[in-house]
């Protein structure tokens, strides 16, 4: 393959970025649809066609795996060889990678299991309730966040110093909780894979010495979205001698709230030095309209790092601003104009309703519903995260590892069988005090059980058992095939009156048999697809996007375009959020964020707002929102509702009109930081009561603990 196979469908910055000079790191800025893709296949097959560099001595890091299969598929076909031996996926695949391969050296045996998002949650609502910690002042979700916050940020239990806060004291007892059961039961969650996988390499020098010999070049992609531990583990990596190349646009920072540092993009230049920065601003997704408006928005965010796109597209259509009289209007607009385009020849998937938060999605769902519109809502569960999904895993996993002590738990009464709570707990007691698994424990307590209760455990022994031994020999399918009938999990949804999870155990066979595993993963064929599984981060619903208007949050939308795109709710409190609009930092995050949502659109951008919203539970007059204001007139069509009374539209000249929103009480919750004008600031512990009669527990750091009538303490929450 000679160099002019590799450049010549590349503008003069792709080409640059793709033939880079190699004794120099890089960041490419690439802005929205400039191509950043197609750079990092080029640039990787430059690499091995023109340097001469192996394939397994590069490291291409992506975040999501489709991302990572949309390049490996390009790289193939590139070089038009498979490259299965490149060490190329997501941050958590290459992690969990590393992990099983030096499973000892990181204090795990060779059978680890990976817990998702759900069967954390479990463990750590188990784990507080066995422990009497209230979960009504304690929301499992917020402890699950402190939880994977922590390790994202490279923190212990051990590191944490809780001082006089009652909250972090609390979510400190279930993280150390949490953490010996998982080292106890040989469990891994999404957080740990990655600080397991730093402080292996960073704990054992040979090995570190070893991979960053190994890997000459490594590519990271979205580096935006780094956090503090992804940071460190590609610093780690980096020794002066092999190359780093990063591609990233600090305006699409947008996951800030899951641990995402958009400083890590400004500090490449400091820690990864000789280091060239090369900017990709030719777009080829939007018109030139769109991307003016966008670029004006973005300007008004301070500490960028500078770039305006541009497209020889030209201007297209001004972009819609619609100004509606409710949360109804604004939806009857939306569907109405889509209905409009499909009449005049667009498919229903052409179009996308992009907004700030899920809660907003029904009321466009009832409009789509009343015009026969088909739709899907983008970004809901991940196939291998449906119920029924999840159960036909769980079976698979116990018969390959009857030590997976969580699989036993989904599995040991369903399909019910007559095993009930006391049983389990009975199991788990045995285990515990004998250390050994569930399983185990179950096979030496069910001949001292009460008759009924020991014939229901021993049925399900002898059930797992007989599949284990019936599917010893078989491949994944086919084992799969035999447990689903053998177990009666088919016959269970049989019964499913939609029919639907019938049909996903049935999509699950098609899966397996399209398996493709890797041999030199250290894994059984059954392991290699369950770590899969687990690892899968694609986003996609189960339901086909084809024919179907597509709903999604603006987050979701990350990675997507669309011809036609509307995004809604552009008002104040809403988007921005209420929680960023007093934060600089927060409010650039959510400016980025509609940046990213504008840029969504190819041919037509729509933006409304609605001037009253039913929203949570109550009636709201809101403001269009500050962006809207930062956008120049030229570029925008302003509509109005019909007979639509109007309180304040934006003004032509750009100046903002202040929010008076009527606005709700502060939400009071354990561990919220307060100002009190006499006693100073302090934690809340607890609170009690409704309304004006709602009393705050509140430890100051001054005065110690106080019991406050919240209505007359005029608290300020900070």
């Amino acid at each position: 393959m000679n160099l002019s196979e590799i450049t010549n469908d590349l503008n003069d910055k792709q080409c640059q970025s793709v033939t880079f000079n190699n004794e120099k790191n890089a960041l490419i800025l690439a802005g929205a649809g400039s191509g950043k893709t197609r750079v990092l296949t080029h640039r990787i097959a430059y690499l091995i066609t023109q340097k001469d560099i192996r394939i397994d001595a590069i490291l291409a890091v992506t975040f999501t795996n489709k991302a990572a299969t949309e390049m490996r598929e390009r790289l193939s076909t590139l070089l038009r060889r498979p490259i299965q031996s490149m060490w190329m996926g997501t941050f958590h695949s290459l992690a969990h990678r590393l992990l099983r391969t030096h499973y000892e050296k990181s204090k795990l045996t060779s059978g680890f299991q990976i817990l998702d998002a759900q069967d954390q949650f479990r463990i750590v609502k188990r784990l507080m309730k066995e422990n009497s910690i209230d979960e009504s002042k304690f929301p499992i979700k917020k402890v699950q966040w402190f939880i994977n916050n922590q390790k994202n940020e490279d923190i212990r239990a051990q590191d944490i110093d809780p001082d006089y806060n009652y909250f972090i004291k609390k979510n400190l007892e279930v993280f150390e909780l949490y953490e010996a059961y998982c080292q106890e039961n040989d469990l891994i969650d999404f957080a740990e894979l990655l600080i397991r996988s730093y402080e292996l390499l960073k704990n054992n020098t040979d090995l570190l010495n070893h991979y960053q010999a190994r890997f000459e070049h490594i590519l990271v992609d979205e580096f935006q979205d780094t956090n503090t531990v992804q940071y460190k583990w590609i610093k780690l990596l980096f020794n002066g001698h092999n190359k780093i190349f990063c591609v990233g646009d600090d305006d699409q920072s947008i996951y800030g709230w899951r641990g995402a540092k958009i400083e890590n993009i400004t500090k490449l230049c400091t820690d990864f030095t000789p280091i060239e920065t090369i900017r990709l601003k030719q777009n080829y997704r939007s018109t030139g309209n769109i991307l003016n408006a966008s670029n004006a928005l973005i300007t008004h965010n301070v500490n960028r790092m500078g770039k305006s796109l541009w497209t020889d597209a030209g201007n297209g259509e001004l972009i819609d601003v619609y100004e509606a009289r409710t949360e109804t209007d604004e939806a009857n607009y939306v569907i109405s104009n889509i209905q409009k385009l499909i009449t005049n020849g667009a498919s229903p998937s052409d179009c996308s309703i992009l907004y700030r938060f899920n809660a907003q999605s029904r009321i466009f769902e009832e409009a789509l519903i009343k015009y026969n519109i088909p739709y899907i809502i983008y970004g809901g569960l991940k196939f291998f995260e449906y119920t029924e999904i999840k159960d036909a895993l769980s079976y698979l996993r116990l018969i390959e590892n009857s030590a997976d002590n969580v699989a036993f738990e989904r599995v040991v009464n369903f399909p019910t069988r007559g095993i009930g709570n006391v049983t389990v707990k009975k199991i788990r007691t045995f285990a515990q005090d004998n250390h050994t698994s569930l399983f185990q424990a179950a096979i030496q307590i069910s001949s001292i059980l009460p008759t009924r209760a020991a014939n229901a455990l021993s049925s399900f022994i002898n059930l797992i058992k007989q599949i284990t031994d019936d599917t010893k020999h078989l491949n994944l399918s086919e084992k799969v095939t035999n447990l689903l009938n053998t177990s009666g999990l088919i016959m269970h949804y049989s019964n499913d009156k939609i029919g639907s999870k019938k049909e996903n155990l049935k999509k699950l066979i098609t899966i397996t048999k399209q398996y493709n595993h890797e041999q030199d993963n250290k894994m059984s064929e059954v392991m290699g697809f369950i770590s899969l599984t687990s690892l899968d981060s694609s986003g996609n619903t189960n339901a086909s996007i084809n024919q179907n208007v597509q709903l999604m949050t603006i987050h979701s939308a990350k990675g997507l375009e669309f011809p036609c795109v509307f995004l809604v709710g552009m008002e104040e409190d809403l988007f921005p959020s209420r929680q960023s609009k007093n934060e600089p930092h927060l409010t650039d995050e959510e400016r980025r964020l509609c940046y990213v949502g504008m840029t969504r659109a190819m041919k037509k951008l729509s933006l409304s707002y609605a001037i009253k919203r039913f929203l949570y539970g109550q009636s709201l007059y809101a403001y269009p929102s500050r962006f809207l204001n930062e956008i120049p007139s030229k570029y925008l069509n302003k509509i109005k509702a019909k007979f639509g009374a109007t309180i304040q539209n934006y003004n032509d000249d750009n100046t903002f009109n202040k929010n008076i929103t009527p606005k709700s009480d502060d939400q009071i919750s354990i561990g919220a930081l307060v100002k009190h004008a006499k006693f100073g600031l302090g934690t809340v512990l607890n609170f009690e009561g409704q309304g004006d009669s709602t009393r705050v527990q509140i430890k100051f750091k001054q005065v110690g603990t106080k019991w406050l009538i919240n209505s007359y303490a005029n608290l300020e929450f900070i």
